[in-house]
């Protein structure tokens, strides 16, 4: 669908308005729009229907220039609108094209043209989400990172994120600005790689853009990391060990055992109380997905602890814990140097670590199926405990120590 510009008054001697135009010709209709940007008709060619490119004092090429980009605009935006229900294989009418163009250019338009500010509906949205429990606050700071990584890449590459400029382009520019500039770990780029394409699509979905190549960006595959899991010995140990005169360690310490015999996230198992007991078992629903309900039968341990406590549990925010763990685990003196391999762009990297700065409240949940699964137990009955439902992500959370491996190989040929 062809445009152009006219002027209001094109034989005035003063400055008049220039019209947008475009030809509607199913409707037998064109629309007229005022692009809210003056000139002289002297200073205009009638035949190409632009601007006169004349040469005079500096301010006057400025304004000529000014308005020729803001022309352009309008004209590159219609282009736009019409690719976009070209692309949908819907019909663009008159009165669609005037209502894009006021959401677009008007004084009280519409924000679906600002990326950013789409993004904080979207946030707005998962921080409703996560009051009512469908999302976790651990989900909902990962999109807020996301954001902010975002925001960074604007700024540090001096790129204006906009929805008609997300291609092929910009996704290569985004790949080489976290894996060069923020050295981002493949799997850490694979993560914010999918948080991206979620609100993409939410955008998609509630029609802030049309655009949808991105659903085309591949995704970075991941690679996995050497993590920590304790093995059953290490975790009774560090159970019967006397902290008396360490109480908050001992609270930690018991959080985190607690967490090791039941298989649960910190964010469930933080907050088991009386009320989630029942006939042995404890019984919740599991908070990143509440569709699923969470059955675990008590053991000697894990009920030691609930008795302690009277049925409740130290509490403490998930930040705190993982900052008291690493004191816990330097004070007991799990200092061993162990080497963590990652993943940058192409490149293998190999780091080496203290022990305890390795440990966090995910590795309860990952000790918990490490031991289970060296106990034989069936992957069917730990993932029932465990809330998996896909085997590949479950398996991801096995890590048998150096010693099991050695036990596994001399049973097998004894």
């Amino acid at each position: 669908m062809n445009s152009t510009f006219k002027l209001k008054k094109p034989k005035s001697d003063k400055s008049t308005l220039i019209y947008f135009r475009a030809y509607f010709k199913k409707e037998g209709k064109s629309l007229i729009y005022s692009t809210g940007e003056s000139i002289n008709p002297k200073e205009w060619d009638f035949e190409n229907n632009q601007p006169i490119n004349l040469s005079g004092r500096k301010k006057d090429a400025e304004i000529r220039r000014s308005i020729n980009q803001q022309l352009n605009r309008y004209k590159e935006y219609f282009q736009e609108i019409v690719a976009r229900y070209r692309n949908l294989n819907e019909e663009l009418t008159l009165s669609k094209a005037r209502e894009h163009l006021n959401e677009e250019f008007k004084d009280g338009a519409s924000i679906g043209n600002d990326f950013m500010k789409v993004y904080d509906l979207f946030m707005k949205e998962k921080e409703e989400d996560q009051s009512g429990n469908s999302i976790t606050a651990s989900t909902l700071k990962r999109y807020k990172c996301n954001q902010n990584l975002l925001s960074n890449f604007e700024i540090d590459t001096k790129t204006k994120l906009r929805f008609d400029k997300i291609n092929n382009e910009f996704f290569n520019k985004f790949i080489s600005y976290c894996v060069k500039t923020k050295k981002h770990s493949t799997n850490t780029l694979s993560r914010n790689i999918g948080l991206l394409k979620t609100f993409l699509f939410w955008a998609l979905r509630n029609k802030y853009t049309y655009n949808d190549a991105f659903i085309s960006f591949k995704n970075i595959k991941r690679f996995k990391t050497d993590e920590v899991a304790l093995n059953l010995n290490q975790v009774k140990e560090i159970a019967n060990i006397d902290l008396s005169k360490k109480r908050k360690l001992e609270k930690v310490r018991d959080l985190f055992v607690f967490g090791c015999t039941t298989g649960m996230r910190f964010s469930n198992y933080s907050k088991v109380s009386k009320n989630d007991i029942q006939n042995g078992f404890i019984k919740v629903i599991d908070v990143k997905d509440n569709s699923k309900s969470l059955s675990i039968p008590l053991n000697t341990i894990s009920k030691s602890i609930l008795d302690k406590y009277n049925f409740e549990l130290p509490q403490i925010s998930n930040q705190k814990f993982n900052k008291y763990l690493k004191e816990l685990f330097e004070f007991l003196e799990y200092d061993d140097v162990i080497k963590k391999t990652t993943k940058l762009g192409n490149k293998i990297i190999e780091k080496e670590s203290i022990l305890y700065d390795r440990i966090s409240s995910h590795t309860a949940r990952r000790s918990f199926i490490t031991i289970m699964k060296n106990q034989r137990v069936p992957d069917k009955v730990i993932m029932s405990f465990t809330g998996h439902k896909s085997l590949q992500v479950f398996n991801n959370y096995y890590r048998p120590n150096e010693d099991e491996k050695v036990d596994f190989m001399k049973n097998v040929f004894k």
